[in-house]
C-alpha cells in the first residue's frame, strides 16, 4: 500500500515541466515548488515529466535537480526521479562503488523478491554498463558474496503454496547444519534461504520453532556473523513480515545520536510506492508513535517537507 498523495486534479506533465523549469530560474532556486510537485506525482507521472523535461529544454530534469539543489533534499529527489527498478539499481550501484556500503547493497538485495531482482538487474545493466554479479563478485568476500550471488540469480516462487513435507526437511536440514553440529555448514543455509519462496520460509521458521524450541533467526544469528548474518537475517525476516522489518530499520536510522540520513532517504524512497502504509503501521504499533512524527523531529526544512510529503497523512 502506497502512502502518495496525488492531487485529485492534475497539471499536466508538460505543465509541470514548465513549473519546475519557472523554479529552477532566476536567483536561487524555489526548491518548495520543486518539492510540492514532486512529492506528489507517481512513477508514470515522474516519468512523463522528464520526458517533457527533456524535449522542451534539452537537458535531463536530473541534471538540473543536481546542479539546483543540495544535501539531503536533492538527494532524495534525485532517487525518487527513478522508477522502483532504477532507484534499487542506483542504490545498489552507489552502494558497491562510490560509497562502498556492502551493508546498504545487501539490504536492498536481500529484501526484495525474485521478480523484483531480475527487473532491477536488467536496468542495472543498461544503467552502468555492467551487471550486478560482476560488481558482487568484485565487492563482496566469502560466504556473504556466495549468498549474494545466489539470491541474486534464483528464480524463487512468490505464491502463498507450500509443501509440508519439504518444510520439515528444510527445517530438519538447517538443524543439522547449524545448532546440532560443531561449526556451521553454511552452504546448507544458502542454499535454503536463496532457493525458497517467502511463503515456505515463514513455515520452516515456525516448524523450527515447534520442533527444537528455538526460533530460525537466533539460530542463524548464533551460528553466522557479520555480512553474511545479516543478509541471511533481512532474507528470514522480509519472507515474515517486510513491513515490520522496515519499520525497525527505520527506527535503527533514527535512535541515538544522529541520523543516518542515506538509510533514512533509502527506505523512505524506495518503499512509499510499495508498502509505506503497512510500515507506518508496524512503526506505531512497535513505539507507540507514528513515523511521522519521528522523521519530523529528525529533519528539517524542504528535506523535512519532501519526506512527509511521501509518507502521505499523519494517522
Amino acid at each position: 500500500m502506497s502512502t502518495l498523495t496525488v492531487p485529485p486534479t492534475l497539471t499536466t506533465p508538460r505543465d509541470d515541466a514548465i513549473h519546475l523549469h519557472k523554479a529552477f530560474k532566476g536567483f536561487g532556486c524555489d526548491t518548495a515548488a520543486v518539492v510540492n510537485i514532486l512529492a506528489h506525482r507517481d512513477a508514470t507521472q515522474r516519468s512523463l515529466i522528464q520526458n517533457e523535461y527533456r524535449s522542451m529544454y534539452h537537458e535531463a530534469l536530473s541534471k538540473r535537480v543536481s546542479s539546483e539543489l543540495s544535501g539531503d533534499v536533492k538527494r532524495a529527489v534525485l532517487l525518487w526521479l527513478h522508477d522502483p527498478a532504477g532507484r534499487d539499481a542506483t542504490v545498489v550501484r552507489q552502494a558497491l562503488h562510490s560509497e562502498l556500503d556492502l551493508k546498504a547493497a545487501t539490504e536492498v538485495i536481500c529484501s526484495r523478491t525474485s521478480t523484483q531482482i531480475q527487473h532491477f538487474k536488467q536496468v542495472y545493466h543498461s544503467l552502468f554498463g555492467s551487471y550486478l554479479e560482476h560488481d558482487i563478485e568484485f565487492q563482496a568476500t566469502g560466504e556473504h558474496k556466495k549468498l549474494l550471488l545466489a539470491y541474486a540469480s534464483t528464480p524463487r516462487y512468490e505464491g502463498p503454496e507450500i509443501d509440508r513435507a519439504m518444510v520439515e526437511h528444510d527445517a530438519k536440514a538447517l538443524y543439522k547444519a547449524g545448532e546440532k553440529k560443531l561449526g556451521t555448514d553454511e552452504k546448507t543455509f544458502i542454499r535454503i534461504f536463496s532457493e525458497r519462496s517467502r511463503a515456505h520460509l515463514a513455515a520452516v521458521d515456525s516448524a523450527y520453532h515447534s520442533m527444537y524450541g528455538n526460533s530460525l533467526k537466533k539460530a542463524v544469528k548464533s551460528e553466522t556473523s557479520g555480512l553474511f548474518e545479516f543478509g541471511l537475517v533481512t532474507i528470514l525476516q522480509c519472507a515474515q513480515n517486510p513491513a515490520k522489518y522496515f519499520a525497525k530499520v527505520l527506527r535503527k536510522a533514527m535512535k541515538g545520536l544522529g541520523t543516518n540520513d542515506t538509510t533514512l532517504i533509502r527506505v523512505i524512497v524506495t518503499r512509499t510506492e510499495i508498502d509505506m502504509q503497512y510500515i507506518k503501521a508496524e512503526y506505531r504499533r512497535k513505539h507507540g508513535k507514528s513515523l511521522n512524527d519521528a522523521v519530523h523531529s529528525e529533519t528539517s526544512g524542504h528535506y523535512r517537507t519532501f519526506l512527509l510529503s511521501l509518507l502521505g497523512p499523519n494517522h
